[in-house]
């Protein structure tokens, strides 16, 4: 469901966290992509499944906190937003090819 151009929004940081989950690397685009993971799954996101201890929404928070201490959680709220704005907009465009081929 990822194309080759960003044309929808969040679309940047959603390939960004799947490039670094592919390459074993944990940033904060790589959490956020195992956070909304089961969603992306469901719209046909091949997000690979992760295990942690930890939950990943607190390993963001907390990476995000040492890096901006208070502005952590506008940031962290921010990201969030992001990646839901791309699973609806997916959505959208899921229910439009839909109602184009009925």
């Amino acid at each position: 469901m990822i194309s080759d151009e960003a044309s929808l929004p969040g679309e940047d940081l959603v390939r960004q966290g799947l490039n670094d989950l592919a390459q074993a690397r944990v940033t904060d685009f790589s959490l956020l992509i195992l956070i909304a993971a089961p969603r992306l799954r469901n719209l046909g996101v091949p997000v690979p499944p992760q295990d942690s201890v930890e939950p990943f929404e607190h390993q963001l928070y907390s990476r995000l906190e040492a890096r901006l201490g208070t502005g952590a959680h506008s940031h962290y709220n921010s990201l969030i937003r992001r990646v839901v704005s791309y699973a609806r907009s997916v959505e959208r465009e899921g229910q439009r090819a839909a109602a184009q081929t009925s």
